[in-house]
């Protein structure tokens, strides 16, 4: 007989410990899914195996003969010892439930009909792009980075490369040297739309049967079958979105994130990990020592400063792979346009440069990180807008089919054509989105294929492929889209890019607003010029005097460091601290309220002065009500270096608070995040 410790797959709270159980089947061990008897259930519950008990002297005597006994085990799925240690990392570090962090490494798709494992890359053979010889700067980065790879040692390099300049065939090349050790690979991207280019790069080098895909568009059935296979050791490359982190691959020895810098690697759900973390601490188990590598034109700031600080090692790629010069980027004054009777979307200086560009045979971009035909609707008799029943927040049109959408909880209605509040006939729709932009730039074009991409155009599975693929192969010669085509993708024939509003990202409520527009103008920027002609890059805004634009036009990543540092230092923002958001939610408004105020006193009480100065008062959260849901907010800037008696102090509160029956509220504990609304 065996003994064992147990997490429960429960959401509740209050079963969020460890549970002894024995077990008379040979085979089991830690990280073995099993099927047990718990509570008064007749029916079985799934459990996690995460350590064995190896004297039974250690369980006291009057408790042993009540143990229940596991069931069964499943054969097929089971975790390794490191998933399961970086699981009781994850819970320590975000303040999550056992189960929310270990359920990160089980598969999807676990309860389908089992079935015949599908190759859901059968018959791509990718693209098999021969690169005779690296140049002088990528093979001195690739020394670096195989070193510890042959040394089975743990290293975490920043690849700090300008756009183009082949960040990618370093990622291969470091790939192929984990494989030569016997080790396994996973290569991250930030948005599913990246997975694509990068996929057939890698399957053109290694072939499809040395390659898994994981992401969230795959269907639960696909990504079982892509998970078992990487279980079992049938591939050693895996490439996905955030999630794929997680992937069980055993004796890792090299992750790779592309695009670090990205918002998509902070995750929106519990857990809220932060990608890189958990990259690195699967890295540093004793069963990995593997290799880190943080790709990016526009690091952020936080890492950049490891990098300085030597935490990372810092390696830079400041040409581009084919010695073409960065695109000349051009800043036009929208206020001087209006001034000069110009009332459209795009400035006479993008619609001239188009026209030049397309004339030529190269391809545009045309950038707006914001979807829809106009971003709110209002009655000019009474100034009524339209909103949102259940979140409040201004509704954004869709011409296309005629509907007012909430991009936060999908609730859609029929445009008006009358004034619900006054009845009025002068409705009117403000603002511009991808659909203005679309609708514009066809009557000004009409001659020339055009296509647009964001989340409302690329609905359909396979959709987004084959408008990539359009664009790629010449046949769409104006591709307009959000940030999903701001980053990451290689097109040789783009000879322009206008960036149409270079301000949104400037105008969100965050201390991170000028790192985001300086990230999104130069990685958007960085799509044009990429075969051996000079691209054009045309950046529209109202604020041309703002430093994240302007250093983003001038292509200078050190001065805008150097100014946001300067910034952060003074206001103690990241990386000179770690930023707590606790956020408070019930569909009763004085509950969710109640709620950040208990958690704010019981803070104070447990913290003395110095550190309580840094715990602000409750308020309503930016989104304040989301789905009939209520969210107040709480946040605690934390000193560098005392991460952990913060998270001490929240914890014990957070324990306290559930063994409340009474409360009727949901706290929310995120570390960091990447959005404080």
């Amino acid at each position: 007989m065996k003994y064992l410790n147990v997490v429960i797959d429960n959401k509740s709270d209050s079963t969020d410990t460890l549970y002894t159980y024995q077990c008379k089947e040979e085979n089991v061990r830690v990280g073995s899914k099993v099927f047990l008897p718990f509570a008064r259930s007749r029916k079985l519950r799934e459990g996690y195996v995460t350590s064995l008990i190896d004297d039974e002297t250690q369980i006291d005597e009057t408790i042993r003969g009540k143990l229940r006994t596991i069931d069964h085990i499943d054969d097929e799925v089971s975790l390794t010892e490191e998933m399961v240690r970086t699981a009781f990392w994850m819970k320590g570090r975000y303040l999550c439930r056992y189960i929310d962090a270990i359920r990160c490494f089980t598969p999807a798709g676990t309860k389908a009909k089992r079935r015949e494992l599908q190759n859901s890359l059968a018959g791509d053979p990718g693209v098999a792009e021969q690169v005779e010889q690296l140049t002088g700067e990528q093979q001195q980065a690739l020394d670096k980075i195989r070193e510890p790879i042959r040394q089975h040692e743990h290293a975490r390099f920043l690849l700090h490369g300008v756009t183009g300049s082949g960040k990618t065939e370093v990622y291969i090349r470091a790939a192929e040297q984990a494989l030569q050790e016997g080790r396994g690979v996973i290569i991250l991207v930030p948005e599913i739309s990246l997975t694509g280019q990068i996929t057939e790069r890698f399957l053109g080098k290694f072939g499809q049967d040395s390659v898994a895909i994981l992401h969230s568009r795959l269907s639960n059935g696909e990504r079982y079958d892509q998970w078992v296979k990487i279980r079992k050791g049938e591939v050693r490359i895996v490439i996905g979105a955030r999630s794929a982190v997680f992937a069980p691959v055993e004796d890792l020895g090299l992750i790779v994130i592309d695009e670090e810098h990205e918002s998509t690697y902070k995750s929106d759900f519990t857990p809220k990990y932060d990608t890189v973390e958990v990259a690195v601490k699967r890295l540093q188990d004793k069963d990995s020592r593997g290799v880190l590598i943080l790709g990016s034109a526009t690091p952020s700031v936080v890492s950049y400063s490891r990098g300085q600080e030597g935490i990372y090692q810092l390696i830079e790629l400041k040409k581009r792979y084919n010695e073409t010069e960065l695109p000349q980027a051009e800043i036009v004054d929208m206020r001087q346009e209006l001034k000069d009777g110009n009332r459209s979307i795009l400035s006479r200086r993008l619609c001239e440069e188009m026209q030049t560009e397309l004339e030529a045979g190269r391809q545009v971009m045309l950038f707006l990180n914001r979807r829809g035909y106009s971003t709110f609707v209002s009655c000019r008799e009474c100034g009524y807008v339209a909103k949102c029943p259940t979140c409040g927040l201004s509704l954004t049109y869709h011409r296309a089919d005629g509907t007012l959408s909430c991009h936060y909880c999908g609730h859609t209605e029929a445009a008006p054509k009358t004034c619900p509040e006054c009845g009025s006939r002068y409705v009117r729709y403000f603002g511009s989105g991808t659909e203005k932009v679309e609708d514009f730039v066809r009557e000004l074009f009409p001659q020339y294929e055009m296509d647009r991409i964001d989340l409302d155009s690329i609905k359909q599975k396979g959709e987004l492929k084959k408008k990539l693929k359009a664009f790629e192969k010449g046949k769409t010669k104006i591709l307009i889209g959000t940030q999903l085509i701001a980053k990451g993708l290689d097109f040789r024939n783009v000879g322009l890019v206008g960036i149409v509003s270079a301000d949104v990202s400037l105008n969100i409520p965050d201390y991170r607003s000028p790192e985001r527009a300086f990230q999104l103008i130069t990685q958007a920027a960085g799509r044009a010029g990429r075969d051996d002609r000079i691209g054009k890059v045309i950046i529209q805004t109202y604020e041309p005097e703002h430093y994240a634009i302007d250093l983003a036009a001038s292509g200078n990543y050190e001065r805008f460091y150097e100014s946001e540092m300067k910034f952060r230092k003074y206001m103690m923002y990241p990386p000179f601290s770690d930023i707590f958001q606790i956020v408070f939610t019930s569909d009763k408004q004085e509950a969710a309220k109640a709620g950040a105020e208990i958690w704010y006193d019981k803070l104070m009480q447990r913290m003395d002065p110095e550190d309580a100065k840094n715990v602000f008062p409750p308020q309503e959260a930016y989104m304040s009500k989301i789905r009939e849901t209520y969210r107040y907010s709480l946040v605690i800037k934390c000193p560098r270096g005392r991460r952990h008696a913060y998270a001490g102090w929240i914890w014990s509160v957070k324990e306290e608070e559930r063994n409340n029956k009474k409360n009727d509220y949901i706290a929310v504990v995120d570390i960091n995040p990447y959005s404080f609304s």
